[in-house]
Order: C-alpha cells, then structure tokens, then sequence
C-alpha cells in the first residue's frame, strides 16, 4: 500500500526483522511493536510454551488476532513472525494497512544467525536446514505477494542493513497521515 503510515517487516526466522524494526522506530520517531514479543506477553508465557501448550495453532490463532489489532494502530513500525504470511487475512491486513518491507536472508544467513539459538519451536530436532528450506519454499511467494520492498541483509551487518533500508524508504515510502493523507517526508 502506498500511501501508508506505517511500516511492516516481514522475513524468514533468524533475518533480523525485530532488530531492523527497532532501528526504523526510533529514525522515524514511531514506536516499534515486535508481534511475537507481544503475544508473549498477553500469554504470559513464551512462544515455545505457547507452542508446547496450543500447539501451532494455538500460536496462529493468538498472532492473527493481535496482527489484525495491531496493524489497524497509526503511525508504527511493526516486525511479524515469519510465519505471520501464512494467514490470507494476515496477508491482507499488512498489505492494506501499511508498507510491507521484506527482509531477506539465504538459508546460510539464517543458520549463523540460529546456530545458538534454541527458543525457536518449528525448528527443534531434525535438520534445521531442510526444516528452513521447507519454510522459505511455502512461505518466500507469500512474502513476495505483498512486499512493497526487498532487501536483503546476507553478510552485512545491522548497522549497513538498516542504513540500506532507510534509503530504499526514503525512496520509495510514501508517508501517509492517520487520514490517509499524503505528507512530505
């Protein structure tokens, strides 16, 4: 969508969406919501007991009511889960209630970035690579589906990531007010 006033970053698990978020907030002066961090705290309870208590679709049922609350706010910057895109609803909330940035990242970059992590649920046991494959093959065409802009993180750093993004924004967002109305950048 554009004009829009709000930001949604959207990605694989481990691209660094909450951590890009954070850095859009605060340059473009508007609070950063990190959807997983938000159902973690209605719950009570972290996303791997929210997955070992309700299952996934438990979890899908709680992300799909808050993104459809939280996306309906003016005037923020909002990281989903990665597996946010995989609701058709949640798709269309995104793609109407703001600018949708993609954030790449290889199966590589994903792995260096995960190799410590264990908090993730969907890739516990098994091969984490084939279980990452498997993910981006559903999910990469939904993501392209509503992307309104891609960039790829890879190697860079967050700093090199975000300061790409702010220019490919600056580019490209057409800022809109709670009204809808367009404003100068």
């Amino acid at each position: 969508m554009n004009p829009a006033c709000n930001i949604f970053i959207i990605g694989p698990t481990g691209a660094g969406k909450s951590s890009l978020g954070r850095r859009l907030g605060k340059h473009y002066g508007r609070p950063f919501i990190d959807l997983d961090q938000e159902i973690e705290q209605r719950a009570g309870a972290s996303a791997s007991m929210v997955f070992d208590i309700e299952g996934e679709a438990g979890f899908r049922k709680r992300e799909a009511a808050l993104l459809e609350s939280c996306s309906r706010r003016q005037g923020i910057v909002m990281a989903t889960g990665a597996g946010a895109v995989l609701d058709a609803a949640n798709r269309d909330h995104l793609a109407t209630r703001g600018f949708v940035v993609w954030l790449q990242a290889s199966i590589d970059h994903q792995l260096e970035r995960l190799r410590m992590d264990r908090s993730r649920p969907l890739l516990d046991g098994g091969d984490r690579r084939q279980r990452l494959q498997a993910m981006a093959a559903k999910r990469d065409p939904l993501y392209r589906l509503i992307a309104d802009l891609i960039v790829a993180c890879e190697a860079d750093n967050l700093a090199t990531v975000s300061a790409r993004c702010i220019g490919l924004l600056d580019a490209h967002w057409v800022q809109a007010d709670a009204a809808g109305r367009q404003r100068q950048a």
